[in-house]
C-alpha cells in the first residue's frame, strides 16, 4: 500500500504551519494589509528574539511587509522549529536559530542579529537588550527603542532602568491588558497542559497538581488543571496572591509540604530554585516536574542530576532520574518552557493579540522617535491605552461581537467631560 504522507521539503513544512496560523490570526491579517500599503518600517532593521515557531514567523512576515529588514533568532534553544526557520530563510529573511542549539550556538544567534545594527528590538526575556548593552554599546545609538514580551524580561529591564544602565526606551508589552490578561492566563494555561499531555500521554484527572506561582500565568495553569479534573495545590511567596488562590478554591501551602503530595509539578514564577534537592527527596515515585517560566532555572535540574544514581531518556522530551531511595523523578523538556520546548506554544488566536500589540508598539516607537524619553532611569514605556483598546476592538469585531458605547451624558457623569 502506498504511503499517504507527502515527501515535502523542510521549508515547505514550515510554510504549511505558517499558513495554518495565518488563517486564525485576523488581527495580524489586517495589519499585514495595512502595513503593506503604509510601509511604517521602510528602511528599518528589526532584531527579533522570540520563540521561533509559526506564530512568530507570521509576525516576522507582517513586519517584513511593512518594509523592515528582519534579523531573527530564537529565545530558547528547544522552542525553535527548524522547518519554520527554513521557511523564513526561503523568504529571504536573515535567520540565525536551530532547534537544540548549544549554549554557544544560541549566543551566536543573538550576536548575529545584534551585530546587524538594529533600529528596533523585539525581545522575549531580555537577552538581546542585555547583550547590546554589555557587548555592543557602540550600536546603541542606532536603536530607536524596543518591545519586551515577557514578565521575566520586564523584571530585567526594571533592574537595568533603576541602575541607570538602560540606554534606549523599551515598551512593556507584557504589561498591556490585551497581553497579560489573555496570553499569560489563557495562552499559558492551555499550552502548558497541551505540552504536558502531548509529552507524557498520561491523564490529568484525579492527580495532585502543584502550581508554583499564582501570577497571571499560574492562574491560567491552575484553572486549566482544575478543569481537567486535578486537585490543585498552589505555592506562593506573595501573601496577596496566596489569598487569591485560596479564594479561587485552591489549597495553598509551602513547597516543602506540597512536595510529598504532588503528582505533577509546574513552576511559573520567573524566579530560580523553586524546586530543589530538598523537595526531590520528598516526592512520590514517578513524580513529574516541568517549568513554564521563561528560563530553565526554576526546577533545579543540575542539582537533581548530581544526586541521582542514574538518569536516562524515558520518552522523547522526558528524562528520568533515579534517586538512591529508589524513587524516580521525571523532568520534561530539560526544565525549559514545557509549552514551547514540548509543544507548539500558545494558541494562534491568543498570539494574534499579543503580536498585534508588538507590531503596533514597534510602530509607536517609529512614529514617535523624536519624542521618546532619553534620560537614563526613565526608559520604560507602558503600551498606550489606545493600542490596547484598538486591539480589543479589532478582536471583538473578528468574533462578530458588538458592545455598547457611552453616551456624551454618561461620559460627563463618569469623567466630567
Amino acid at each position: 500500500m502506498k504511503s499517504a504522507i507527502r515527501d515535502i521539503n523542510l521549508h515547505e513544512s514550515g510554510k504549511l504551519k505558517i499558513s495554518w496560523v495565518k488563517a486564525h490570526m485576523p488581527l495580524l491579517n489586517n495589519l499585514e494589509k495595512e502595513f503593506s500599503r503604509t510601509r511604517p518600517f521602510e528602511g528599518a532593521k528589526i532584531a527579533l528574539s522570540v520563540h521561533l515557531e509559526a506564530k512568530t514567523a507570521y509576525l516576522c512576515e507582517v513586519l517584513s511587509s511593512a518594509g523592515a529588514e528582519m534579523f531573527v533568532t530564537g529565545s530558547n534553544p528547544l522552542s525553535t522549529q527548524d522547518d519554520v526557520a527554513a521557511a523564513l530563510v526561503h523568504e529571504g529573511m536573515n535567520v540565525f536559530a536551530v532547534h537544540g542549539a548549544t549554549p554557544e550556538e544560541y549566543e551566536s544567534g543573538l550576536r548575529a542579529v545584534i551585530s546587524a545594527g538594529p533600529n528596533i528590538i523585539i525581545d522575549d526575556g531580555g537577552d538581546l537588550v542585555h547583550l547590546i548593552h554589555t557587548e555592543y554599546p557602540e550600536l546603541i545609538p542606532n536603536v530607536i527603542g524596543g518591545c519586551e514580551e515577557t514578565t521575566t524580561g520586564i523584571l530585567r529591564l526594571k533592574a537595568m532602568d533603576r541602575s541607570g544602565e538602560l540606554k534606549f526606551p523599551m515598551m512593556l508589552v507584557n504589561d498591556a491588558d490585551c497581553k497579560h490578561l489573555f496570553d499569560n492566563r489563557y495562552g499559558t494555561g492551555q499550552s502548558v497542559w497541551d505540552g504536558i499531555m502531548r509529552t507524557t500521554n498520561l491523564i490529568v484527572a484525579g492527580k495532585n497538581v502543584v502550581v508554583a506561582g499564582y501570577g497571571w500565568c499560574g492562574k491560567g495553569v491552575a484553572m486549566r488543571a482544575k478543569g481537567l479534573g486535578a486537585e490543585v495545590i498552589v505555592t506562593e511567596v506573595d501573601p496577596v496572591k496566596a489569598m487569591e488562590a485560596v479564594m479561587d478554591g485552591f489549597k495553598v501551602m509551602k513547597m516543602s509540604d506540597a512536595a510529598s503530595l504532588g503528582d505533577i509539578f509546574v513552576t511559573v514564577t520567573g524566579c530560580k530554585d523553586v524546586i530543589t534537592t530538598r523537595d526531590f527527596w520528598k516526592m512520590k515515585d514517578g513524580a513529574i516536574c516541568c517549568n513554564a517560566g521563561h528560563f530553565d532555572v526554576e526546577v533545579a535540574v543540575s542539582a537533581l542530576r548530581e544526586v541521582a544514581t542514574e538518569s536516562y531518556i524515558a520518552r522523547n522530551n522526558i528524562e528520568a532520574f533515579t534517586l538512591v531511595n529508589g524513587k524516580t523523578i521525571y523532568v520534561l523538556a530539560e526544565g525549559r518552557l514545557v509549552n514551547l520546548a514540548a509543544g507548539d506554544g500558545h494558541p494562534a488566536e491568543i498570539m494574534d493579540m499579543s503580536f498585534a500589540i508588538q507590531a503596533l508598539s514597534a510602530k509607536y516607537l517609529v512614529d514617535n522617535k523624536n519624542n521618546l524619553p532619553s534620560e537614563s532611569g526613565k526608559m520604560l514605556l507602558h503600551v498606550p491605552v489606545e493600542i490596547d483598546a484598538e486591539v480589543a476592538s479589532r478582536k471583538l469585531e473578528s468574533w462578530g461581537v458588538s458592545i455598547d458605547t457611552l453616551t456624551p451624558d454618561q461620559k460627563k457623569y463618569l469623567y466630567g467631560e
